[in-house]
């Protein structure tokens, strides 16, 4: 496999010509669990990758074991609104945050916090992988523009650009897309591939890929193959894609 290009806040990644890629969704401290679903999907850490849509800490009881799943040369994350917590954790709300799982963070002592700002500082907020059939996107909620390339320019602008930090809590933040049933897809990609919204069974919008299948809370991970855009498990036609 080749290195990895990075371009400031955004990520770019070679084809895999040795092994599969495959996207998960919400991860939330459930790290054993996702485990679990690699095994079951026959997930070979030698040549085969995994992209994170973000949203790696938070509500679950293996937060701490983050760092070592950073450590791992095949996870690849963007950056989640709950990761970006831990980044800002000295000027974020921090009440809304333990409200909504970031108590372990606040269990930490001081270095231990800064040495998981430090990493979290260094996931991208959006990650592009090359395929055979074409580019895939990747960020945690949404892609706010309606081209790839409008928002890649975004994103490598200057810290001074005042719009950076709307753009990327869009990035992060944004649910209008599937709130509002908004199909037009997303210019210059094959597929984007979000998180951040917990379904029961993965949707697409255009092409827009919603893999959060709330395997953190009762449901199930969702492993996107990003060559085939096939899921593992696959699509149950029983279930609704709602929650309930």
């Amino acid at each position: 496999m080749l290195e990895t290009i990075e371009v400031s806040r955004v990520r770019r990644f070679a084809a895999n010509t040795a092994g599969r890629d495959f996207a998960v969704g919400d991860i939330h401290g459930h790290f054993t669990r996702l485990q679990a679903a690699l095994d079951t999907a026959g997930f070979n850490p030698v040549v085969d990758r995994l992209f994170s849509v973000g949203d790696l800490v938070d509500r679950g009881p293996e937060c701490r074991d983050v760092l070592d799943w950073l450590a791992k040369p095949w996870f690849h994350p963007v950056r989640g609104n709950h990761d970006d917590y831990v980044v800002r954790f000295d000027t974020c709300d921090t009440e809304n945050w333990v409200y909504n799982g970031g108590s372990w963070f606040a269990g930490l002592a001081w270095d231990e916090q800064r040495e998981f700002a430090a990493q979290f500082a260094e996931l991208p907020i959006a990650i592009e992988v090359e395929t055979a059939l074409g580019l895939i996107g990747i960020v945690h909620a949404d892609c706010p523009f309606p081209s790839w390339d409008q928002l890649h320019t975004e994103l490598e602008s200057p810290e001074s650009n005042k719009r950076l930090r709307l753009v990327q809590n869009s990035c992060m933040w944004s649910r209008s897309r599937i709130q509002e049933g908004t199909t037009c897809g997303v210019e210059g990609l094959r597929a984007l591939v979000v998180g951040h919204t917990q379904l029961r069974q993965p949707a697409v919008l255009g092409n827009v890929h919603y893999i959060d299948t709330a395997g953190w809370m009762d449901g199930h991970f969702t492993l996107l193959d990003l060559a085939t855009l096939q899921c593992n498990p696959p699509i149950n036609p029983e279930l609704s894609f709602d929650w309930d």
